[in-house]
């Protein structure tokens, strides 16, 4: 008895060794997979780093870019254009004026009363209508025929309660969320179409002309004032209702910027006469490129699977468009490389499966157990059963790749503030001073850039770090003379402004 106790004991100790050495070698696997999942988080964080050096050499190079892109055609990655609004709204705007916005599947039309000065907009209307999926293939002629038939409808229905004199044509703001080469504040022809339209016969032609064609068709005595873009809709209507805004800048699916320029600093149309001395440019900076712009692998490889490479590469950095799948991208990678999720999601490798307003929300989950994250990641992804600390790497990831974001629209918007010489630092001018235009040298002033879109307006975590890194990049002193403000529907509301202060009969009171 005494060997064969002797023996189960020697036995057991045995096979409690093994089990030991099964459950020590299993916490160093994982461990070892935890490990690497942490590597890949500490490289996106090394990649997607903006320190205040990278963002004021981004800084810079925005400027220098956009000086590039003024001085002649094609000579930067900023397109720089010329919209010959040289007129903007200053409140004193009186009557009511129409707003056309076509840019997608629906159109708007906008009915607006100004009252004059000290009165501002005394109210609006607005109508939605989807645009049949047959017109978006069809003919330039069926398309506005359509629209100007609705538009016909819109006012037929307004009644007697405009103020409008009678016999007086009824001025329009024309937002055309297009590519467009602008020829005039009232016209431009279409460069390409894009969202999902294909109409041929408009490639080339000027797009107000086919609108107001169609208009007296049916004895609509409707005159286009302006045609324009969300961008400068977004400025016009900063504008009017604070008149220190000298730019606007649209974040959300995607993004633009567009400005107030002195005419003799844009070298590529010498000779612009204004009544202002200075016009809007339309910079289309979502082609912004820079060697200083942190990208990572991730970008890579989103830029190659898109349907533009090596195009909108800003863009691809800060819109809601790209942000929710650069963090899926980055939990593909982490699952790849360890066992975080369990077994790889298969849902991981669909592009842009998780939207950025998911993305928003799971970073900016406050709740303890982090259960919005969990509940995304399960209805959306098919992950379930994600221990905590896990959750909280998503979040990390979700922070990282939105302060990049956040970051580099600021470091944007301060470029703009550079050129023109509103950052603090004297800019980077050209051309002669005009009368009534700001020299480089003068003194800090109070300086307002309207901010639209959904990005920047719903997403609490990218506006804080957004404004963080303006006052990071400026300094405290400027920073408190530039103020963001929020200026929602520029491609509806301040269309119609626009139409106002470049209609004839606008009252200068």
């Amino acid at each position: 008895m005494g060997k064969l106790g002797f023996g189960l004991a020697v036995s057991c100790a045995v096979a409690t060794c093994a089990i030991a050495a099964i459950i020590v070698s299993k916490r160093v696997k994982s461990r070892r997979k935890w490990n690497r999942m942490v590597g890949v988080l500490k490289e996106l964080e090394e990649g997607c780093s903006t320190s205040i050096t990278r963002l004021r050499q981004v800084v810079d190079a925005m400027a220098v870019e956009m000086h590039a892109g003024l001085a002649s055609e094609g000579g930067s990655k900023l397109k720089m254009l010329l919209t010959f609004i040289d007129n903007l709204p200053h409140g004193n705007e009186k009557g009511t004026y129409y707003a056309l916005h076509l840019g997608g599947t629906n159109f708007r039309v906008l009915r607006v009363q100004l009252g004059g000065k000290g009165s501002g907009i005394l109210g609006h209307e607005v109508e939605r209508q989807p645009i049949p999926p047959y017109l978006m293939t069809s003919t330039s002629e069926d398309l506005f025929d359509f629209i100007a038939e609705a538009l016909n409808q819109f006012i037929e229905r307004e009644g007697s309660g405009n103020d409008l004199p009678p016999k007086e044509r009824r001025q329009l703001g024309f937002t055309f969320s297009f590519p467009v080469r602008q020829t005039s504040a009232n016209s431009g022809c279409l460069v390409k179409w894009t969202k999902g339209f294909s109409i041929k016969d408009l490639v080339g032609k000027d797009v107000t002309t086919c609108l107001e064609e169609s208009m007296a068709k049916i004895g609509l005595d409707m005159r286009v004032a302006t045609l324009v873009n969300d961008t400068v809709g977004t400025l016009a209507l900063g504008h009017f209702h604070d008149e220190d805004t000298v730019a606007a800048v649209i974040i959300g699916t995607g993004t633009n910027a567009c400005y107030v320029e002195r005419t003799d600093a844009i070298i590529k149309s010498q000779g612009l006469l204004t009544n202002s001395g200075g016009v809007v440019v339309n910079m289309e900076w979502g082609n912004f490129w820079s060697s200083h712009l942190p990208k990572t692998s991730y970008d890579n490889d989103l830029d190659a699977e898109s349907p533009n490479p090596f195009d909108q590469g800003f863009e691809k950095m800060i819109s809601g468009m790209y942000l929710g799948d650069i963090v899926r991208r980055v939990l593909l990678r982490m699952a790849q490389e360890s066992d975080i999720f369990g077994d790889l999601p298969s849902s991981l490798s669909v592009p842009f499966i998780l939207r950025t307003p998911l993305m928003a929300a799971m970073h900016e989950d406050d709740s303890p157990d982090l259960r919005e994250v969990a509940r995304i990641l399960n209805d959306t992804l098919q992950i379930s059963d994600v221990p905590l600390k896990v959750r909280r790497v998503v979040v990390r990831v979700c922070d990282v790749v939105t302060r990049r974001a956040a970051r580099l629209a600021a470091a944007g918007i301060v470029g703009i503030l550079k050129k023109i010489g509103r950052d603090g630092s004297g800019g980077i001018s050209s051309g002669r001073m005009k009368s009534g235009i700001e020299s480089s040298s003068t003194k800090m002033r109070r300086t307002v850039v309207a901010i639209e879109g959904g990005l920047y307006l719903s997403y609490t975590m990218f506006r804080e770090h957004l404004s963080e890194a303006m006052t990071e990049i400026l300094g405290e002193e400027v920073a408190q003379n530039v103020i963001l403000r929020v200026s929602e529907d520029g491609s509806g509301l301040g269309a119609a402004l626009l139409a106002a202060s470049h209609s004839s009969t606008v009252s200068s009171s």
